[in-house]
């Protein structure tokens, strides 16, 4: 084939049309037409530098062990190599994968979807895809976080390939309130964050109902919200508890159906990043200075950020709907 290449060549054909002729990528013509134009041969050279050990087979190996498993080590792969008399270094391993877009990379978090959860998010997105802005901008955003002392701590790598950080296989599950030194409650719209509160002791419904009243109409005010606002609240069971859903009865105030294990459809998880990224910044060495620093770093969030959180939250819904009720990038 590379004979017929030089000869077409020869002709005065262009690499178009021996492509053509050939049935070849162009690139691959033009390949051996300069290697015979340097070198006045096709055929392969004596190469300098030792030869690969991993064969076509062990790569093919390695391949499908990662994309099985992508937590398997590379001193795993290395174990399972050897097994078939491929004596690599594992960082030879790495390599390999590398130059096949597989690379270590740390696994997002995501909270386990069972079906059922992924049908609610599912039902929802589309139940709201079409509302209006305006319903958007007056719906009080609530959660509860709790800020670590000194940060998060590392996890291990998975491999992966370049957009398929979301896949099931490459997401570690989380349940809420993994660790953590002080838990806050917050609230925030469209027009900027609300009231910040402490949390003292366990939190459980009265606890919960206390802060309730205590941070929510206040913030109404203060956000101007319409009288037709809503309060958005997870479906946690101090949220959902007979004594909680009597109380907001009883105070009038309007929910907003929500699915569960559903944080990346509540955009105040973007304002916990913000805060939890501006305490850790300032150094916090014991309790009561990080509870000082969250109520400072609150305050200080600009309304311009709530705005543009809102205003592109349509695009969550899409997003969710992509996903088939899936994890997604928010």
């Amino acid at each position: 084939m590379r004979t017929e290449v030089i000869e077409i060549y020869q002709s005065g054909k262009g690499y178009k049309a021996i492509s053509k002729a050939l049935g070849l990528q162009r690139t691959t013509v033009r390949a051996i037409i300069h290697k015979w134009q340097k070198h006045g041969t096709v055929v392969n050279l004596p190469r300098s530098g030792r030869p690969t050990k991993i064969t076509p087979r062990a790569q093919r190996r390695l391949i499908r062990e990662v994309t099985k498993d992508p937590r398997t080590t590379s001193k795993e792969l290395q174990a399972s190599l050897a097994s078939i008399k491929v004596s690599v270094h594992d960082s030879t391993i790495r390599k390999r994968l590398g130059k096949n877009g597989l690379h270590g990379r740390f696994p997002r978090r995501k909270p386990l979807l069972s079906k059922k959860n992924i049908r609610a998010r599912l039902n929802f997105a589309k139940k709201h895809l079409n509302d209006c802005q305006d319903f958007w901008e007056n719906t009080l955003w609530t959660d509860e976080t709790k800020v670590e002392l000194f940060g998060r701590q590392m996890s291990r790598y998975i491999w992966r390939k370049r957009n398929t950080a979301f896949q099931k296989k490459n997401i570690i599950p989380t349940v809420k309130y993994g660790g953590g030194s002080v838990m806050v409650w917050g609230c925030f719209a469209a027009s900027g964050p609300g009231r910040l509160a402490v949390i003292d002791g366990t939190m459980n419904s009265t606890v919960y109902q206390k802060i309730l009243k205590e941070n929510v109409r206040p913030s109404v005010r203060q956000l101007k919200l319409k009288r037709s606002w809503v309060l958005q609240q997870d479906n946690d069971p101090k949220h959902t508890s007979k004594s909680t859903s009597e109380w907001l009865k009883k105070n009038k105030m309007k929910t907003l159906e929500w699915p569960s294990q559903s944080p990346d459809l509540n955009p105040i998880e973007m304002l916990w990043h913000d805060l939890k990224k501006a305490v850790h910044v300032r150094k916090p060495s014991n309790k009561a200075e990080l509870q000082q620093f969250c109520k400072d770093e609150w305050a200080k969030i600009p309304p311009e950020r709530s705005k543009r959180l809102i205003a592109s939250y349509h695009k969550r819904l899409i997003a969710v709907i992509a996903a088939k009720g899936g994890p997604t990038s928010y």
